[in-house]
């Protein structure tokens, strides 16, 4: 699968998780469903696996990677950001976990040594200036309390956890572990560590047989976890985990053009500029420095004399 479709489809699916994960809140603790929802996910992976004959027997080390890999990306990331929500505001949360992709530039030239251009940190920033436009009606109505920059904080820093995860992801690769197998056994450490949370905090494993409650897990767990994580981190080993996160920047204006559909959302000056600007920066990030070179320069014409 070439690179473009990849992207493509990671986006579209993240960018309309939302509608689903709304049916997934209600009477089921949210740090449950993200454990049923990660559960199912492995179990497809691991049934895949066996289907396809793909080995799964690793090393006790490659165990430990593992763990530490669905912790940081299936477990922890998820846990902070749903109780960040509980603080502020589902615009501040998402400009906080756009910020993923400057976590990932850092994490890349810390752990990797990777050389970033001036074309990604140009893009990124278009990206946030246009996340921050997008939402800047909801960000006028936040009171700064201690109660927003507690949320805040759990925010990022839930979004440095899944940073990590992305890092431990390419490791797992390097090591010539196959994508299906290290997310089959990451999404089980990463619902194991999930469920452990219900436990400590005291809640209860209850569950919804509704089917828009059914029907949703299912789709986060195929869609949302197997098919989309698996396209996000697959291509993080071609073109970098830096270009690859812009995915996080752009997934929030899919969900505005699919809420315009589904919702009736009305656009504003702010919509038209924000997404402009993401899309802008889009652009910059993931065009070849030599097309945006022949795009962008002008052609200079000699004149006979």
């Amino acid at each position: 699968m070439s690179n473009s479709f990849l992207y493509l489809v990671t986006v579209i699916i993240w960018g309309s998780t939302w509608i689903a994960i709304n049916y997934q809140l209600g009477d089921v603790a949210p740090e449950a469903s993200v454990s049923y929802r990660f559960f199912l996910a492995a179990f497809i992976l691991f049934v895949f696996a066996k289907a396809k004959q793909l080995p799964l027997s690793f090393s006790l080390k490659q165990h430990g990677l593992f763990a530490a890999f669905g912790i940081c990306l299936f477990g922890m990331n998820y846990l902070l950001l749903y109780t960040a929500q509980q603080h502020i505001n589902s615009a501040l949360t998402c400009i906080a976990f756009s910020s993923l992709m400057l976590m990932n530039i850092v994490n890349t030239k810390v752990f990797y040594h990777t050389i970033i251009t001036k074309q990604v940190y140009i893009g990124g920033c278009f990206g946030l200036i246009g996340i921050v436009t997008l939402f800047w009606p909801q960000l006028t109505d936040i009171e700064l309390g201690a109660a927003t920059f507690f949320g805040l904080g759990l925010c990022l820093l839930g979004t440095f956890s899944a940073s990590v995860g992305n890092m431990l992801s390419i490791k797992n690769q390097k090591n010539n572990v196959p994508i299906v197998q290290a997310n089959a056994w990451g999404m089980l450490y990463g619902a194991i560590f999930t469920s452990l949370a219900v436990v400590i905090q005291g809640k209860a494993f209850s569950f919804s047989f509704e089917p828009a409650y059914i029907s949703s897990l299912i789709y986060l767990s195929l869609f949302g976890s197997v098919i989309a994580f698996g396209c996000y981190l697959s291509l993080m080993t071609r073109i970098g985990a830096h270009k690859t996160s812009y995915a996080n920047i752009i997934f929030p204006a899919i969900a505005v053009l699919i809420s315009t559909f589904v919702e009736g959302f009305v656009w504003s000056e702010y919509t038209i500029f924000g997404l402009s600007f993401v899309l802008l920066g889009n652009l910059i990030v993931l065009t070849k420095t030599t097309t945006l070179k022949r795009l962008f320069t002008p052609k200079l014409q000699t004149e006979k004399v």
